[in-house]
C-alpha cells in the first residue's frame, strides 16, 4: 500500500524560498528532496497567493478574532443550556417523583 508523505509548513516554505531566491532551480529542488515538480509548483503558487495576506491590515485579523470570540461565546452558552437541560431531565425522571414524593 502506498502511503502519502506529509510535509511540515516549515519544509514547504524552505523549498519554495530556495526556488524564489534562485538558490536552486525547481529541477534541483525536486531531485534533492525527491519531490514531483507539480507538488513544488503548487506549493509555490499557494505561497505567492497567500503572501499578500501576511501584510494585510490588522482590521481583517480583528474581524476574524471578533468572529471567533462570538462563536466561543455561543459554544459556552449552548454548553450551559445543555447542562441545565440534563439536570432538569434528571430531576423530572428521579425515583422520588415517580413514587409521588
Amino acid at each position: 500500500m502506498n502511503q502519502r508523505r506529509s510535509f511540515t509548513p516549515q519544509f514547504k516554505t524552505q523549498v519554495v524560498l530556495e526556488i524564489l531566491t534562485r538558490l536552486k532551480s525547481t529541477a534541483q529542488v525536486c531531485r534533492e528532496y525527491d519531490l514531483k515538480e507539480q507538488v513544488v509548483m503548487r506549493w509555490k503558487a499557494d505561497f505567492l497567493e497567500r503572501a499578500p495576506t501576511l501584510f494585510a491590515p490588522d482590521q481583517d485579523r480583528s474581524q476574524e478574532q471578533a468572529r471567533i470570540a462570538d462563536l466561543e461565546r455561543l459554544v459556552g452558552r449552548l454548553t450551559m443550556e445543555q447542562e441545565i437541560s440534563k439536570k432538569a431531565s434528571q430531576l423530572f425522571t428521579s425515583p422520588a417523583l415517580r413514587n409521588g414524593r
